[in-house]
């Protein structure tokens, strides 16, 4: 088995890719890549390597690491064979700005709308062709896949969703009107258009994962099935049972 180690730029993530380079070997066209470091290194490595084909085996050599496996020099070869594999499908991202350019960007975690000055962002949220709510006076909104549901979304106080459930979530960020409102849950085939009112007076921006657009009037969104990345888990200890375990941490 050909594999290819990356890491952050955290020390430990740096001194563990250089030991694990000199055991296993470091091949340019690997049938695994191991990513050393956070959630935030393991995206960053999906986003370079999804195209390829190549699965993602992370290990955590940073501070939080949901979607990484533990740390462990040895055996790693028996590891990524009995592995468990998940399949996941980013969302597509097409941002309009205000002059009239368009952007377009995947992101396997969440897009995001965010206000970019002391003003609150208005925005309708429109799903399916349809107008659901009219207006919502808030710092933002988020619709996150479920691989991303335990990142951004979590921190939002958006809901946890297993892979299996195939489906969104939408989130808002500090809500002012409607306040009550805390999102939806849904389909994972549902069109979501955000368009931003005022969006002079009010400048928002939005990201898919670390990609950004400025200044932005409207932004259209939904899964595309056609792109999807291979994530890695130990037998036993797979992205779903790890959200069953977050959603009865104490």
């Amino acid at each position: 088995m050909k594999l290819a180690f990356t890491a952050s730029e955290r020390p430990d993530a740096i001194s563990a890719c250089e030991r694990l380079k000199a055991r296993y070997g470091q091949s340019e066209t690997p049938d695994v890549v191991i990513a050393l470091g956070g959630d935030g290194w393991l995206l960053e490595t999906v986003h370079n390597y999804f195209r390829q084909g190549v699965p993602i085996f992370g290990m955590n050599r940073g501070s939080v690491g949901f979607l990484l496996n533990e740390f462990s020099e040895d055996g790693l070869i028996e590891r990524i064979e009995n592995a468990e594999r998940t399949r996941i499908n980013p969302l597509r991202m097409r941002a309009v700005t205000t002059s009239g350019d368009v952007h377009e960007g995947l992101a396997f975690n969440e897009v995001s709308l965010l206000r970019q000055t002391h003003q609150s962002s208005k925005l309708r949220i429109i799903i399916d062709d349809k107008v659901r709510l009219e207006e919502l006076i808030c710092d933002g909104i988020l619709l996150a896949t479920p691989a991303g549901s335990t990142a951004y979304n979590l921190s939002a106080h958006g809901p946890i969703v297993p892979l299996t459930a195939r489906a969104l979530a939408l989130t808002p960020i500090s809500a002012f009107r409607p306040r009550r409102w805390r999102g939806a849950i849904l389909p994972h085939t549902a069109k979501v258009r955000f368009e931003v009112r005022e969006a002079t007076l009010r400048p928002v921006s939005a990201s898919a994962d670390s990609f950004e657009v400025r200044h932005i009037c409207e932004v259209e969104i939904e899964e595309a099935p056609d792109v999807h990345a291979t994530l890695l888990f130990d037998a036993g200890h797979g992205y779903d049972e790890r959200v069953m375990a977050e959603q009865f941490a104490s």
